[in-house]
């Protein structure tokens, strides 16, 4: 848990262009111990950790989390929280955190190569294979994707799209965020 913690005050605060010193005296700690918290190697207590979740004007969360990665996959055969109901039965395939406007698109990928450029900051892709086989995510790091798996990008990446067999199906969510 301490790593995690580390991990998140160090990524907020540069995400926040505050420096170590400044991020020190506004909790109230010393910068030794920021430093020690953000290596790692500190047990924060409870009230040092609201301060700084409040000093980076972050849910607490945020700071226990560990980070999402920033490819996820989901294979068909991979176990995944569900919940069923009388004639329904859901199963979670991704959490997408945002606050904007989601774009569902019911899509046909060709045998072919298809390179997309980056997005706006902040756009992401979640495709959900229905048929077929795909080859998709960030141009840098592609996946193949089966029948059933899907994927959930940082679409500010270039990024791309390969069908590989003659009938090729999925259901794209662009997520926008707020701007």
């Amino acid at each position: 848990m301490a790593q995690v913690v580390g991990g998140n005050v160090r990524r907020l605060r540069a995400a926040a262009g505050i420096s170590l010193a400044d991020l020190a005296a506004t909790c109230g700690v010393s910068k030794t111990t920021l430093h020690g918290i953000e290596q790692g190697q500190g047990n924060p207590t409870l009230s040092t950790l609201w301060a700084l979740a409040t000093a980076l004007a972050v849910p607490l969360g945020e700071l226990l989390d560990p980070p999402e990665p920033p490819v996820e996959v989901v294979r068909a055969a991979d176990e995944r929280p569900e919940a069923r109901g009388d004639a329904v039965a859901a199963r979670l395939l991704h959490r997408v955190r945002l606050r904007g406007t989601v774009e569902v698109y019911a899509i046909d990928v060709a045998a072919a190569d298809q390179h997309s450029d980056a997005h706006l900051p902040g756009v992401e892709e979640c495709l959900v294979l229905t048929r077929g086989r795909v080859t998709s995510g960030p141009a840098d790091a592609p996946v193949e994707l089966g029948e059933g798996d899907s994927i959930r990008f940082d679409a500010a990446r270039p990024h791309v799209y390969r069908g590989h067999d003659r009938d090729n199906r999925a259901v794209l969510l662009m997520l926008h965020p707020e701007v």
